[in-house]
């Protein structure tokens, strides 16, 4: 009983949260393992047109989106499908997927994961966001190997282009 009593609401107001650039996204964080005492981390997604991360595998938690705008295709192993604003993907861990904005505008997605801890790598390698207004740096070779490197501690399996 003691944990519950020592948790407390959390409020973020809209534009507002941890803001991170990572691998050519900003990430708007709302709320972390800390505030949900490791059951969730809950973050908003702005992604510039033709931008997502690459396609990978969460060996640790769930994935959840609810895409809030725009035209975000998502691939779940072999198979890619459209989600527009309004659409909700659940994807359980251990599945091959990635997320990417197919449209010509910027999209918007809140992207949860249970249980919490993948955002402590975003903390650990992303760029605080210095004008969230602006449209997120493009990646650099730099960002790639970062993740790359990284990842892996984190459970996170970024999978290769297919050869050929």
């Amino acid at each position: 009983m003691e944990d519950v009593a020592k948790r407390t609401v959390t409020y973020v107001p809209p534009g507002e949260g941890n803001l991170l650039y990572l691998v050519g996204d900003l990430y708007a964080f709302k709320v972390t393992g800390e505030e949900t005492n490791g059951a969730f981390a809950l973050w908003e997604a702005v992604i510039p047109p033709q931008a997502g991360p690459p396609p990978h595998i969460h060996h640790r938690e769930d994935e959840s989106f609810y895409v809030l705008e725009g035209e975000i295709e998502f691939l779940e192993g072999e198979h890619t499908f459209p989600g527009g604003a309004g659409s909700f993907v659940y994807i359980p861990r251990g599945t091959l997927h990635r997320f990417k904005n197919v449209g010509t505008r910027t999209s918007r997605a809140l992207i949860m994961v249970t249980p919490a801890g993948l955002e402590k790598m975003f903390e650990e390698i992303a760029t605080p966001a210095t004008d969230p207004s602006a449209p997120p740096p493009p990646p650099g070779p730099e960002d790639v190997e970062k993740l790359l490197a990284v990842a892996p501690r984190y459970g996170l399996e970024i999978v290769p282009p297919p050869q050929g």
